[in-house]
């Protein structure tokens, strides 16, 4: 009997600093996520982060020559072969990041149809958590993803004063934002009921990444 694939969950991060609270929230959203497949079902789960700020240069290259490198084509493989996808962006000026548009320019309209996608941010202010919905959530639904309930948003003071403790409130988001992608993954509803969702899903479904996946129906 063959050996079942694992579940892939790649988490796109577009930090610029080391240490970078990006990368922190992404691997913590990606170990929630992790944390609820493995106690969901049996199949295997591989986990992979995708640091823009390695591949900065290769993604200006690509975009001015149409040829990406062999790093940055394994990079855009894992993102588009995933079965679920986190992107973390720091803000700049309101908005996601260069790195992270641009890296996303370089991704077919068409790859992340029906995935589902955890968006987040990190910034210095809660002031631009609207950032999520006014430009993350926009740019997943034009590429057809679908962007799950929970997005993340983490100011500087959610981190705590501690280092690697963070405030209460943020634990919970992460949790929550994992636990949706988990079932999304698997094919459940956020509600936890066994449901297998296509792109024939009609107006009738019950939970907004059904929703979502309905209005993504290919002519």
């Amino acid at each position: 009997m063959p050996a079942t694939a694992p579940l892939k969950i790649v988490a796109v991060a577009a930090g610029l600093s080391t240490p970078s609270s990006t990368r922190l929230l992404a691997d913590r959203l990606a170990e929630a996520a992790r944390e609820r497949l493995a106690a969901g079902q049996d199949r295997r789960v591989e986990v992979q982060a995708v640091e823009l700020r390695d591949l900065a240069v290769d993604i200006a290259n690509h975009l001015v020559t149409g040829f990406p490198s062999a790093g940055l084509e394994k990079a855009l493989d894992a993102v588009t072969g995933a079965d679920g996808l986190i992107v973390v962006t720091p803000v700049f000026t309101a908005s996601y990041s260069g790195l992270f548009k641009s890296f996303f320019d370089l991704v077919d309209h068409t790859a992340l149809t029906g995935k589902p996608v955890v968006v987040a941010a990190t910034g210095g202010t809660p002031r631009h958590s609207l950032v999520l919905e006014h430009a993350l959530r926009p740019l997943f639904a034009y590429l057809r993803a679908v962007v799950l309930p929970t997005s993340v948003y983490a100011a500087s003071e959610d981190w705590g004063s501690h280092g690697d403790e963070y405030a209460e409130g943020l634990p919970s988001r992460i949790r929550r934002a994992g636990s949706e992608l988990a079932s999304a993954v698997t094919g459940r509803t956020v509600s936890g009921a066994s449901r297998a969702l296509t792109l024939d899903d009609g107006e009738d479904a019950v939970v907004p990444f059904a929703q979502q996946l309905a209005d993504l129906r290919i002519s």
